[in-house]
């Protein structure tokens, strides 16, 4: 279930917002993943998108600590707006293993050069962006596990966490586009997932 946009922002930042504050963090996502399209992870700056936002820079500053603070939580809401998978009761490990990791892969596909930003930004430092870097983590881990079953080998779930973080970081990179991400998936999980029930 997607979250309403005042929780989203409330979710984002970690501090209690009220409607206002969390309409203007909306803002700032949006003018961030906006300049990021236009100028790329190198051009793009917290001042840019405060800019574009209609805010001060210092305003923006108050709720993102950098660059890649910012982006790394556009990443995060677009997969906070990513909507769980109903699988079929009867479909196997494999079946299920498949459709999440290529629902995880194309979620930014559309997006390739925000995508890129955003890939760039959630391997930065800072305590921000790691606990960004860490809810993204998280849920993709819990998803992956999710369409594994209880009784998934934890190896197996490992190398499927390792293997999307790599294609991630080398769609990233541009080593592969987007677009070729849940075909790749699909053949590491064909090789490690047993098709079963």
């Amino acid at each position: 279930m997607a979250l309403q946009a005042h929780d989203r922002a409330v979710e984002t930042t970690r501090r209690r917002l009220n409607d206002r504050q969390a309409a203007l963090i909306e803002q700032l996502l949006e003018a961030a993943a906006d300049e990021a399209r236009e100028r790329g992870y190198e051009g793009m700056t917290v001042r840019s998108a405060a800019k574009r936002a209609g805010v001060a820079p210092a305003t923006a500053y108050t709720y993102f600590a950098s660059k890649d603070h910012l982006l790394a939580e556009v990443l995060w809401q677009r997969m906070l707006l990513l909507p769980e998978i109903a699988h079929d009761p009867g479909s196997t490990a494999l079946e299920r293993v498949t459709v999440e990791l290529r629902a995880l892969a194309l979620f930014m596909a559309d997006d390739p050069q925000l995508a890129g930003a955003c890939t760039t930004a959630l391997l930065g430092s800072g305590p921000d962006v790691r606990s960004a870097r860490l809810r993204f983590g998280n849920a993709v881990h819990s998803r992956i596990a999710g369409a594994l079953g209880d009784d998934a080998d934890p190896l197996v779930l490992q190398a499927l966490d390792l293997a999307y973080s790599g294609a991630m970081l080398w769609g990233g990179m541009a080593h592969i586009t987007f677009d070729e991400i849940p075909e790749v998936l699909g053949r590491v999980a064909k090789l490690l997932v047993e098709d079963q029930r």
